[in-house]
């Protein structure tokens, strides 16, 4: 079985955001990094198409509700095409086949008994599609628009029912990280679980509910199912039980934490009243202003991928978002910080690593060094690059990105440091170094490679063109790679190029 990993399903109100491509971005990586380690990944990404949200914003626009999701479910899948993004699927919950599998799945829980009619008050929020405990109405606190009073019938999801099943589920190691979000769903579920509605009335952009005239399905117990669609082959008939077999329960939920109670309570009880397994694990990560200040239309100063991506090109953005935030907290995206980090960690530190070292052996050695003896595993550039190699499947465990990329920047900073220290340029002067200086050279295009192999899953780009350089074959997987001594001696070098031009933004993004 598939390593499912998820991003959410992206609502189609409006086009992609720079909050849209960070979680995308991280998820990218962490599949990468599976499939690098020899997993089976199913990357799951996709569109969430149904709801009042939707009806309203295509009315605005005068289309319909089709005709707009097909317009924006176009622009995520442009856009994740534009950043280089290796998803294995992209569900759009308009699929026909994921309108059999909402109504097979519910046909499963309302014969469980978890389903009942009941009546529907209280104030809700049209943006986030959810009824807000605000006993006086006033103003979303994410969106900052009224909310809106409901009284109706609706069908209801016994949510109840499963208070004990839910608090064990989620007081099990890793199933809700980081911390501070385990802690914001157990006082949550601690309060008490109330029965949720699942249906609407007299809103028809949404899936029928099989057996109950005039009722949809609520947006997100209709979405949430777009992760089990998503599993389906091409050639698979919409079938639950054929979704399942392909890769559920999924391994990984990574979601930003505005919709943490969804996926770590409201799903797994919806999968545990149908009989299945819930996911196994759920990350909820935070958000992210621009230079301190919340990011929104209405302060002009949204940050548009399309633009930050013709600008900066996807290498320098990604290095920035995994590597300086912390994944889990909030960050702040601040320009100067976005050029110090691409500048001096990427141009400079690897990027003239690489440049410098292929052009001595170059001209010393036409290609890389054959010293008489290689550099074995207590070379102190062999130490250095077996202390990344060992932490790095911990690092990407805890989903601690910032930490994988500053381990293969020590290493290139090691390496730098290691030339400066044996100054091969002087040495080569006396005949006899000759051949310690072959071996430094070839320490030092070792650990280079290494750190290549180590940022293939943040920097893909960067990664390949850094192994090319150095001749290297693509690379297919960790297994190997990663041991110091991959580097053949005397193999051919062609001349260097550099690994990123220097990143100079003299305007605003």
């Amino acid at each position: 079985m598939g390593f499912t990993l998820t991003t959410p399903l992206y609502y189609v109100n409006d086009r992609p955001h720079i909050g849209s491509v960070y979680t995308t971005l991280a998820v990218d990586t962490l599949a990468r990094y599976r499939r690098l380690r020899g997993e089976s990944v199913i990357f799951v990404t996709g569109c969430d198409e149904h709801g009042q949200k939707i009806q309203r914003t295509a009315e605005q626009a005068g289309v319909t509700p089709q005709q707009h999701c097909d317009r924006i479910s176009a622009l995520f899948a442009d856009t994740w095409r534009q950043w280089g993004i290796s998803h294995d699927r992209f569900i759009r919950t308009t699929d026909p086949r994921h309108r059999a599998i909402v109504q097979q799945f519910f046909e499963r829980v309302e014969a469980s008994g978890d389903i009942i009619e009941g009546q529907q008050r209280g104030w809700y929020c049209v943006a986030c599609e959810e009824y807000k405990d605000d006993p006086g109405g006033g103003d979303c606190p994410i969106h900052l628009r009224p909310l809106e009073w409901r009284d109706e019938t609706n069908l209801f999801f016994r949510l109840s029912r499963h208070q004990a099943a839910i608090e064990a589920l989620i007081s099990r190691p890793g199933f809700i990280r980081p911390d501070a979000r385990r802690r914001e769903v157990e006082n949550f579920v601690a309060g008490g679980l109330r029965d949720f509605s699942i249906s609407r009335v007299q809103l028809p952009w949404g899936i029928p509910v099989p057996g109950h005239d005039g009722h949809t399905f609520y947006v997100w117990f209709d979405a949430l199912l777009g992760y089990v669609t998503a599993l389906l082959e091409a050639d698979d008939p919409a079938d639950l039980s054929v979704a399942l077999a392909r890769g559920w329960p999924a391994r990984l939920h990574v979601i930003g934490k505005d919709i943490l109670r969804f996926h770590a309570v409201y799903w797994p009880a919806m999968c545990l009243s149908a009989g299945i397994d819930p996911p196994e694990a759920v990350f909820g990560h935070g958000f992210l202003t621009r230079e301190g200040q919340k990011m929104g239309k209405s302060l002009g100063n949204t940050l548009d991928p399309e633009r930050v991506l013709s600008r900066c090109g996807s290498t320098p953005l990604r290095w920035y978002l995994l590597r300086d935030i912390r994944f889990g907290d909030d960050g702040d995206i601040q320009q100067q910080r976005l050029l110090d980090l691409v500048n001096n960690d990427l141009a400079n530190t690897i990027g003239n690593l690489l440049n410098r070292t292929i052009a001595m052996a170059r001209r010393w050695f036409d290609g890389v060094p054959s010293p008489a003896a290689l550099p074995d595993l207590d070379h102190p550039l062999a130490r250095q690059a077996a202390r990344a190699v060992e932490a790095v499947d911990g690092h990407y465990d805890q989903l601690a990105f910032d930490r994988a990329a500053a381990d293969a920047l020590e290493l290139a900073a090691a390496a730098n440091a290691y030339l400066s220290e044996t100054a091969p340029w002087t040495a080569i002067k006396t005949p006899e170094r000759r051949d310690a200086v072959a071996g430094d050279l070839y320490a030092v295009l070792e650990a280079g490679r290494l750190v290549g192999v180590l940022l293939a899953p943040l920097l893909p780009d960067l990664s390949a063109d850094l192994l090319v350089q150095l001749g290297c074959p693509p690379l297919e997987g960790w297994s190997g790679a990663l041991a110091w001594g991959g580097l053949v001696p005397g193999s051919p070098l062609a001349e260097p190029h550099p690994l990123l031009q220097r990143l100079e933004l003299e305007e605003p993004l």
